[in-house]
């Protein structure tokens, strides 16, 4: 998501045009996506638990931006909620929120929150970013109709304070029909030999269930690339191989210019947890036009 509301990349042979936000501190637990963070975006990051490093957070900030784990609400976990260890961190975010009081905040978690399941979660997660004042709107985005090669459905829960700033939800690009498909993504890819330092490897695991048997389609947007690792690896739609990181991470819409620091492993779950940059802009340059919009005076900052 930082990526994306920065701005100021290329992907796809689109360009996306840099946008006024300055990420002035973010936090992350793993240690090699902090590694990565810092090679492709700033070293303002602090590793570690968020509750031991959110005292070191500005005292405030235009607006705060995050996606708190969803391992606890996806389909594929085992609906604990918000209750769960990892997605109950998003009172983490809520803290953050209480404390830097921004003018706008951004929460993107998976599509299960708006299950019928998860009801008491989502209008827990509501309730507690509502009882600090902001006006809490909720959309559910499918990536693919903002130039993003991949059916990737998520939640953006997005909340304002000042009633003079309106928040106007991004419209989509591409329709069905025009769709960025996986084989305009990544076919130039497919006689390349394998490059570890442009993160072109992958992964020999055998064919496993549910979406780790999955072949991607040519004429079609790949399938949500997953973060398990490994085993659920799309098969590429030609080749008897799984899709490359880099192949995965173009389906994510991460510029080529953006490396991983890390091994196959790890480089798996990063891309596979990340918000694809593409549809992150486009949420960010729809921020960006509220802000200045309400107040052409100030030059919008996130944490």
């Amino acid at each position: 998501m930082d990526f994306g509301f920065i701005g100021g990349f290329k992907a796809l042979s689109t360009e996306y045009a840099k946008l006024p936000f300055d990420i002035i501190w973010a936090n992350e637990i793993n240690p090699y996506a902090c590694r990565t963070y810092r090679r492709n975006i700033g070293c303002h990051i602090l590793e570690g638990d968020i509750w031991a490093k959110i005292n070191a957070a500005p005292k405030n900030a235009d607006v705060v931006i995050g996606g708190f784990p969803c391992q606890d609400i996806s389909i594929n976990g085992k609906g604990a909620g918000v209750a769960g260890g990892r997605s109950g961190l998003y009172r983490a975010m809520v803290e953050m929120v209480k404390r830097t009081t921004p003018r706008i905040f951004i929460a993107e978690n998976v599509k299960g929150l708006l299950m019928k399941s998860h009801a008491h979660d989502l209008e827990s997660v509501v309730k507690d970013f509502s009882s600090l004042g902001y006006h809490v709107t909720i959309k559910l985005y499918n990536a693919a109709d903002f130039g993003v090669p991949q059916t990737r459905e998520r939640v953006f829960i997005v909340g304002v304070a000042d009633s003079s700033c309106k928040f106007e939800p991004p419209m989509p690009t591409h329709s069905k029909e025009t769709h960025v498909t996986a084989l305009e993504a990544i076919h130039d890819l497919e006689s390349e030999p394998e490059d570890d330092g442009i993160n072109h490897i992958w992964s020999r695991a055998n064919k496993s269930p549910d979406q780790g048997n999955r072949k991607l389609v040519a004429n079609r947007p790949g399938y949500t690339i997953r973060a398990e690792c490994h085993g659920n690896i799309q098969w590429h739609y030609s080749l008897h191989r799984r899709i490359s990181m880099r192949e995965a991470a173009r389906i994510q819409s991460f510029p080529d210019s953006f490396i991983f620091e890390s091994k196959l492993r790890e480089t798996e779950r990063q891309i596979g947890n990340a918000v694809p940059p593409v549809l992150a802009w486009h949420v960010g340059y729809s921020i960006a036009k509220s802000l200045i919009k309400s107040d052409h005076q100030q030059l919008p900052v996130a944490a």
